[in-house]
């Protein structure tokens, strides 16, 4: 398996978005939608990201419409969500389907790393939130109904490790 930063999606505006320029930092990948009943934890996680962005922390919100079509708009649309009532900051990239044989490779990688309950590597609804180390490794998997102020503990001792040598 390719490492997690050879993996490069693309930006909401269709640009790629190359997870290199995130090694040596903590990243926490979140599948987002606009219309979930998850979605106001958009505001826990611009809030993980603004009280830990100087020692590292990246969030990236990857918009997903494969669970009951809640997110349906462009880019444009959930760029405009986004700002306007959650004043998120962090990168919110293109959307993805996340599970089947479209999905985006960040996820396959994400999901085949750390898998769900009983295994499977399905992500089962929005807001399903993954953890990965300044080396890029997976190290935890939450369920969307996880607020993101529970992953504070997580993040600090991701956080805490060092750097990786180049």
């Amino acid at each position: 398996m390719n490492s997690l930063h050879d993996l490069i999606p693309r930006a909401a505006d269709g640009a790629p978005y190359p997870l290199a320029q995130h090694r040596g930092q903590v990243l926490l990948i979140v599948n987002t939608a606009s219309k979930c009943g998850f979605t106001p934890q958009y505001a826990g996680l611009e809030a993980l990201a603004q009280k830990h962005r100087t020692d590292g922390l990246v969030v990236l919100g990857f918009p997903c419409n494969q669970f009951g079509a809640q997110e349906p708009g462009d880019a444009a649309e959930i760029a405009r969500f986004c700002s306007l009532t959650y004043d998120v900051s962090f990168p919110v990239l293109a959307k993805v389907a996340v599970n089947g044989p479209a999905a985006d490779p960040v996820f396959a990688h994400l999901t085949q790393a750390k898998p769900g309950l009983l295994g499977s590597r399905a992500i089962k609804w929005n807001f399903t939130k993954f953890l990965v180390g300044r080396d890029g490794r997976v190290i935890a998997r939450y369920a969307p109904s996880t607020k993101p102020e529970a992953l504070e503990a997580a993040v600090a001792a991701a956080l805490a490790e060092p750097a990786p040598a180049s």
